[in-house]
């Protein structure tokens, strides 16, 4: 069985990106200062995910406000409102308000792959997108749309996003749909958005991932979303092991290859390998290819223990590698 590892998602500000992004937004220092720091972040970022082996890596989104706030700004007939708590987590996101049906101004991954892909070499760069179901059900609607409507007319732009950034050399495309992790989440969300997810990764299957943290989602849940046609399928397993481990045991991932969230993300204390080790045991029947990756973005704890986080999961993969006779895919083999 080959194991390899990735960061799911976004980094948090080191200390000169945030200032420097709360000083462009003062109006103390120009554009391209900010710019300039955040390149400075992105390329520490991806530095240590090359250095941790990852043969995949993500440009750190150390700009992003959230998730959401890119696409925000980067569409029509959409603004923000004020802040609320992003899940169970001390961080917050601006509410995105829809006034119309959206209508992209210019594409916001794209550009980033060539921004970034010749830094990121040898591994390739990963994009992540606002899964549809969470961006519109997420949001304040005042579009005049119902929200399943809304949630399709997203989908067909983050398709054209999805192909656009393939094409500019993009290796994978993750598709995040955390509101199906919550309690108020049901089998009617997860099956519109395994059909809105398959409508994104049309034509790039086999290079796109789902992926759904920050909780353990219900089996029903579950279920449909294994209805999506991406290759791969990711699963927090940190915030409530128990449950993961049942879920996993008697769903199991289908024909997608198996992503697991076994790098807790949410706190600054190092991982131990029998944990992730647990669970690569659950999945390794019958599977050729498991990968390990953070339980979220890792942009909820302080910049250097995230940094720190990356040589953990690469130290893990190793090991675990090693010890069990697993082939580790890193960029180094």
């Amino acid at each position: 069985m080959k194991i390899w590892g990735m960061v799911l998602g976004g980094f948090p500000r080191s200390r000169y990106a945030r200032y420097a992004l709360r000083d462009r937004e003062r109006g103390v220092i120009p554009f391209k200062d900010d710019v300039e720091a955040i390149d400075r972040a992105s390329v520490q970022v991806i530095g240590a995910q090359l250095a941790a082996g990852l043969p995949v890596v993500v440009d750190g989104m150390i700009d992003w406000h959230d998730i959401f706030r890119p696409f925000v700004d980067a569409w029509r007939n959409v603004t923000v409102d004020g802040l609320l708590r992003y899940f169970d987590n001390n961080f917050f996101y601006r509410i995105p308000v829809f006034t119309g049906e959206p209508d992209p101004r210019e594409y916001v991954t794209p550009r980033r792959v060539l921004r970034f892909k010749e830094v990121a070499d040898p591994a390739t760069l990963k994009v992540v997108l606002p899964g549809p179901v969470s961006f519109a059900f997420m949001a304040k609607n005042n579009s005049g749309l119902s929200n399943e409507e809304l949630a399709e007319k997203i989908a067909y732009i983050l398709r054209d996003e999805a192909k656009k950034a393939i094409e500019a050399g993009a290796s994978l495309v993750q598709v995040d749909e955390p509101f199906l992790a919550d309690i108020d989440a049901t089998r009617d969300h997860a099956r519109l958005a395994a059909e809105l997810v398959n409508k994104i990764v049309e034509g790039i299957e086999d290079k796109a991932i789902v992926s759904v943290y920050f909780n353990v989602p219900e089996p029903s849940v579950f279920e449909e979303l294994l209805n999506t046609k991406a290759r791969y399928m990711m699963v927090d397993v940190v915030d409530a092991p128990g449950r993961a481990e049942k879920l996993i045991r008697g769903t199991g991932f289908g024909s997608h290859t198996p992503v697991i969230g076994a790098i807790d993300a949410r706190r600054i204390i190092d991982d131990k390998p029998s944990f992730v080790e647990k669970f690569l045991k659950m999945v390794d029947a019958g599977v050729d290819e498991v990968v390990v990756t953070t339980s979220t973005w890792l942009d909820l704890i302080p910049f250097r223990y995230a940094l720190r986080k990356v040589y953990v999961l690469g130290r893990i993969v190793e090991e675990l590698a090693e010890k069990n006779g697993y082939e580790a895919y890193t960029i180094w083999r």
